[in-house]
């Protein structure tokens, strides 16, 4: 009640202070917004799975203080009286309990309302933001929300905006998604060159190590060629040196024949 007053008295003044110009108006219908927006969507089937856990967890500690007061009724003719206190107690603090975390699931400030405001507010944000830069646009003077508390007994479709609202948020989250794409191009290019200068440097050790590993043969093949070729030159020499001492062994025989030939006669 009090926020319709306020409404009210808002549009009233607004009235008074521009009574001179014609006043330009149109008006959203949120709830349709919402719910033609994706992420509110999620963001309300999340919001109501958590919900469910809470109420199921709930709902289990208000059977287990059932049953606890189903014993107590049924076996309280036989217990004693400190007895019975002291399990009425105990049912008076699970009830506690119960209540105490009722108002941290459900209360005014508790995890619903924490959540809800992580996970609906954004979308919310998105479609004030985008009222205000058509309104602003359009030059609107008021914009209602067709959904709220204010009641509309009737209203023209001329003056709908919900759907330019739609299209603005769309349009707002094709831009995001064409930028988040351009950043995972950017990013995948920017990968891919890695890649390929790791793959060229690879290629590039790879060919050195290949190329060193034929020097290295090639100078063992010329280092075993020349070792080949000179024992060959060694054998060659010793062979002449061993045909010369023939020679000279075969020269000096005919000469000392020779000189036993001539002693003789």
């Amino acid at each position: 009640m009090i926020r319709k007053l306020i409404f009210i008295l808002t549009i009233f003044v607004s009235t008074v202070l521009v009574a001179q110009k014609p006043q330009k108006i149109a008006y959203i219908d949120m709830q349709y917004i919402l719910d033609n927006v994706p992420e509110y969507v999620d963001a309300e089937s999340r919001l109501k799975a958590k919900v469910i856990t809470w109420q199921q967890k709930l709902d289990a500690i208000k059977s287990d203080i059932e049953t606890l007061k189903t014993d107590l009724s049924n076996e309280k003719a036989l217990l004693t009286d400190d007895l019975i206190n002291e399990k009425e107690e105990d049912i008076e603090i699970r009830e506690l309990d119960l209540k105490n975390l009722q108002a941290a699931y459900f209360g005014p400030n508790g995890d619903m309302f924490f959540l809800r405001q992580q996970l609906v507010k954004p979308v919310q944000d998105q479609i004030y933001n985008a009222v205000q830069e058509i309104a602003l646009a359009k030059k609107y003077d008021i914009v209602f929300d067709k959904s709220s508390d204010l009641v509309m007994l009737y209203s023209n479709n001329q003056y709908d905006i919900s759907e330019l609202v739609l299209n603005k948020i769309v349009k707002g989250r094709k831009i995001k998604e064409i930028a988040e794409k351009k950043v995972e191009r950017t990013e995948a290019q920017e990968v891919a060159v890695e890649k390929a200068k790791t793959k060229a440097e690879e290629r590039k050790t790879k060919n050195d190590d290949l190329r060193e590993k034929i020097r290295l043969q090639n100078e063992a093949k010329a280092q075993k060629r020349a070792e080949a070729i000179k024992l060959k030159q060694e054998a060659r020499q010793k062979r002449l040196d061993e045909i010369a001492k023939l020679k000279e062994d075969r020269a000096a025989a005919i000469k000392q024949k020779q000189d036993t030939t001539k002693t003789g006669q």
